[in-house]
């Protein structure tokens, strides 16, 4: 543990100041998004609906990945964090000034927008820079940083009295202090990719390992496509706003405490082997959540084990493309699992809304029982050789 932490204080220069700004930036969309979620089906809006603008910024994410690396190219990947981080922080103070569904739409967009440049940055940062020997380590700590705002941020209206302005207000502070932390000179110095070596697109980097973008759309659907459409489902049978939002604390607690340790199983055991469990625990959850109108305390126990696996899953994933794109593009294997994640957020909400909506609690158990095992069926697959990497 002592040289994890030597580890840790010696990475490069600028890229604790991206850690924490992202972690930042995770904070305030977890408090954010519940809350937006419980105004929207407080005013009357369908599941269909709710799951709709909680896909947005997702489809935004996923459709600009492939421009990513251009952007980076043209403007420098810190200059980029940056540009992306003060998107968000627009589209968040956005709505504390309408609340038409239309816009809110636009700014879920605009905040999508932001986050592609501000995600592909911090991962392909980490991937590129962080010692091969602690990757797993250190790549788990990370992202137990991020599980720490995701638990906090859902249970901070409950914690500290906020009603659902003072809730976006605080939100708002939160993105603003993380972009101020990434001001930092040392931030636009940092690297992503080799400079020697021929860029790999986004399709050679899914082509070359499938497996591992399979598994992160089907982390995205159980980490972040479930926590606006679980919370409006306990706001729909009865639960206040403060134990609706906690549903998605339940998700950002179970994340927290599960990441670190990940990332340091992934350091001692096969990775096949840590997806298979993976895989099949979400199965089981799943099944378990279509009893939760007999049992609703399964809702809480639920979605922290989606929280903390799916996250695992995406955990598990980049710490596989450090290693498996290191003589290529860490920035084309990251940017590669950041769409898969961001198409299993952005098709989580959506389906499972529609599902509430015409098949119920056993068909959202359903469906996600069926996605979690196509999981485990692909682990059968063989890798591609390293020689395919140049595709």
């Amino acid at each position: 543990m002592a040289e994890l932490k030597a580890d840790a204080l010696n990475l490069r220069p600028g890229l604790w100041p991206v850690m924490l700004g992202t972690a930042m930036v995770v904070l305030s969309y977890s408090l954010l998004n519940p809350v937006l979620a419980v105004r929207l089906q407080t005013s009357g809006a369908s599941n269909t609906a709710i799951g709709l603008f909680a896909m947005l910024p997702f489809l935004s994410v996923a459709a600009l990945v492939p421009l990513v690396p251009k952007l980076f190219a043209r403007i420098g990947t810190g200059q980029a964090y940056r540009a992306g981080l003060l998107l968000e922080l627009i589209a968040c103070l956005g709505y504390l000034f309408t609340t038409d569904y239309r816009i809110w739409c636009v700014l879920g967009l605009m905040a999508g927008i932001g986050a592609a440049a501000a995600w592909n940055a911090t991962e392909a940062l980490i991937a590129h820079n962080v010692p091969p020997s602690h990757r797993g380590r250190l790549t788990g700590m990370y992202q137990t940083l991020l599980g720490a705002g995701m638990a906090l941020g859902p249970l901070l209206p409950s914690l500290m009295h906020l009603d659902p302005r003072q809730a976006n207000i605080t939100a708002a502070g939160g993105l603003a202090l993380g972009l101020l932390i990434t001001l930092a000179p040392a931030v636009t110095r940092l690297k992503a990719t080799h400079d020697d070596r021929e860029p790999m697109s986004l399709l050679g980097a899914w082509r070359f390992r499938p497996t591992l973008a399979w598994a992160a759309v089907v982390g995205g659907v159980f980490e972040v496509g479930l926590g606006s459409i679980t919370t409006a489902y306990g706001s729909q049978i009865g639960f206040s706003l403060a134990g609706a939002t906690s549903i998605a604390g339940a998700l950002g607690l179970g994340s927290f405490l599960l990441q670190y340790p990940m990332g340091w199983l992934a350091d001692h055991t096969p990775a096949r082997r840590l997806f298979a469990m993976g895989a099949a625990i979400l199965a089981l959850s799943a099944v378990a959540f279509s009893q939760a109108s007999h049992w609703p305390a399964l809702i809480w126990i639920c979605a922290a084990l989606w929280g903390g696996v799916g996250g695992a899953l995406y955990t598990l994933s980049m710490i596989r493309v450090a290693h498996d794109f290191a003589d290529s593009s860490a920035l084309a294997g990251t940017s590669a699992m950041i769409a898969g994640y961001t198409i299993g957020g952005a098709l989580g909400p959506l389906i499972s809304g529609w599902v509430f909506d015409h098949l119920g609690l056993g068909g959202q158990g359903s469906w996600l029982a069926i996605l979690a095992l196509s999981l485990l069926l692909m682990q059968g697959q063989r890798p591609a050789p390293a020689s395919h990497a140049k595709d």
